[in-house]
């Protein structure tokens, strides 16, 4: 489906931002150039008649996303968890893109729970309640199991919301290539790239199935997390247009008044959001890739409830120590160490210098410390990192989006809580308790135990395989003393990697 013919829908996205007003906010809230917003506004005039009218009684911006369809809206849910990059007005109005989305009716539901199930709502539940909750993919029922009494959570996604969101996904690869195409500088930023990581994580959301899975392990995972509760999946009940999981009774994190209400320590709660996710992505290496408000709410006895697993991320254990070790250096302002570890991890090409590369982390690192949040502009901040990136020639990594895009989305939820919070103290704790366990003495013992243990299972073809290597390509014409040196090496390293490994059996 890729192709020009998607040229009509991204004209059709700049007309819709036009016809809404929604342009002349977003040219606002990006502090551009008066030159640059006249010439934005003089392109866009003449095709505003082509755009999306919307909700005529929704602001500008929210008509916009709204009348757009669900992919837009997914980039207005992680906008509204940032008040100090949008506007503490433009962030509460966006709020409602979390689950508060108009519903589909009541027979939809109940047709899809039929036809996933084979049986009816009557059937399955002795109370079936109107939606609760409507997002842009899915929304929620609060139900009663008929044949056990409990209490359940009944998710149905949105009739035809896959094709929605193909012909989106579609037309930001096109930009994406054209982008690449017309601008090769860009190239460096992988915009395809990271519409690949975005198309992946949208054909995930779409299957509950793959969802309940998700849940299922984050659940097992955080079991014994004091302070934080995971609903379980009710696996018969549950199918790739519906999920069915305990219910979770709490206040959803986006009504502060009734949060205010409780006499709860706000400011403890949203560090306790920061230590969670990081204790997550940094322990286990799988996180809540998707923690706005929306998703989140605080139990009668305090635990912080999750929800929605659509969107999880998972990040490999050499990645969390380098991601450790950059935060660390960040929260020690150990800016040399930082950059040490960027190239180590090949983030920054080679060859670039280290110690200039540690003088620009300084440039951005320093205007942060000794601030309230309310005092640094992160819009500022997030356009210095990019020239830095741009100088240095680094490119995106599409792994880290996930977990660079949930950073910026719990920190934006927890400054809803305390504004002048400091995302670096509230990580603190949790990175030195994992640097602590996991870049010390103990944890390289258990490299080389796990070293050992890979090494065991293939110790008997190790000598063949080593023989392979050093023969291919040459053993019909190698000399006889070449060839018993071979046999000899292949011996000693059998005996010596077989000796290692009793050796370090024998003293754990």
């Amino acid at each position: 489906m890729r192709g020009p013919h998607n040229i009509w829908r991204l004209i059709r996205t700049g007309a819709t931002f036009e016809r809404t007003g929604a342009m002349k906010v977003v040219l606002e809230m990006l502090d551009l150039p008066p030159s640059v917003r006249i010439t934005a506004r003089i392109l866009g005039w003449p095709f505003k008649w082509l755009g999306l009218k919307g909700d005529v009684t929704q602001p500008p911006m929210l008509r916009a996303i709204t009348a757009l369809g669900p992919a837009y809206i997914k980039f207005g849910q992680l906008m509204s968890t940032r008040p100090d990059v949008v506007g503490t007005e433009m962030a509460m109005e966006l709020k409602v893109l979390q689950d508060s989305l108009p519903a589909f009716s009541m027979e939809l539901a109940k047709a899809e729970i039929l036809k996933e199930l084979g049986q009816t709502t009557d059937e399955l539940f002795s109370e079936f309640s109107a939606p609760v909750a409507a997002a842009s993919i899915a929304q929620v029922h609060h139900a009663r199991l008929r044949e056990t009494g409990q209490e359940v959570a009944v998710k149905v996604l949105r009739p035809n919301i896959e094709r929605a969101f193909r012909k989106d996904v579609d037309a930001f690869y096109f930009a994406a290539q054209t982008i690449e195409f017309l601008s090769p500088a860009s190239r460096r930023l992988r915009p395809t790239a990271v519409i690949d990581h975005f198309d992946s994580i949208v054909k995930g959301e779409l299957d509950l199935r793959t969802e309940a899975s998700a849940a299922s392990e984050f659940q097992a995972n955080t079991e014994k997390d004091e302070g934080f509760h995971v609903p379980k999946i009710l696996w018969d009940q549950s199918a790739r247009s519906v999920m069915v999981l305990e219910w979770a009774e709490g206040i959803p994190l986006g009504d502060i008044e009734k949060l205010q209400a409780t006499g709860y320590d706000l400011s403890a709660l949203g560090t306790r959001i920061i230590h969670m996710f990081l204790r997550h992505a940094l322990r286990d290496g799988f996180f809540h890739a998707d923690m706005h408000q929306g998703n989140l709410k605080l139990a009668p006895n305090g635990d912080l409830i999750a929800l929605d697993f659509g969107i999880m991320g998972r990040i490999d254990e050499y990645t969390r120590r380098a991601y450790a070790e950059i935060l660390m250096g960040f929260i020690r302002k150990d800016y040399r160490r930082v950059a040490e570890v960027h190239f180590e991890a090949g983030y920054v090409p080679a060859d670039q210098d280290v110690d200039e590369f540690a003088q620009a982390l300084r440039a951005v690192g320093e205007p942060i410390f000794g601030h309230g949040a309310s005092q640094v502009s992160m819009a500022r901040l997030l356009a210095h990192l990019f020239d830095v990136t741009e100088r240095f020639g680094m490119e995106t990594r599409t792994e880290l989006i996930l977990l660079q895009r949930t950073m910026v989305v719990v920190e934006g939820v927890a400054r809803t809580f305390d504004p002048d919070l400091n995302m670096w103290s509230a990580a603190k704790p949790e990175v030195e308790n994992y640097i602590k366990n996991n870049l010390g003495p103990r944890a390289m013992m258990r490299d080389l135990t796990k070293t050992a243990m890979v090494l065991s299972r293939f110790g008997p073809r190790l000598p063949d395989i080593i023989e392979n290597l050093l023969t291919q390509n040459t053993k019909d014409h190698a000399p006889k003393p070449v060839l018993k040196r071979i046999q000899l090496l292949k011996f000693l390293t059998g005996a010596t990697l077989f000796t290692a490994f009793g050796y370090l059996l024998s003293h754990l």
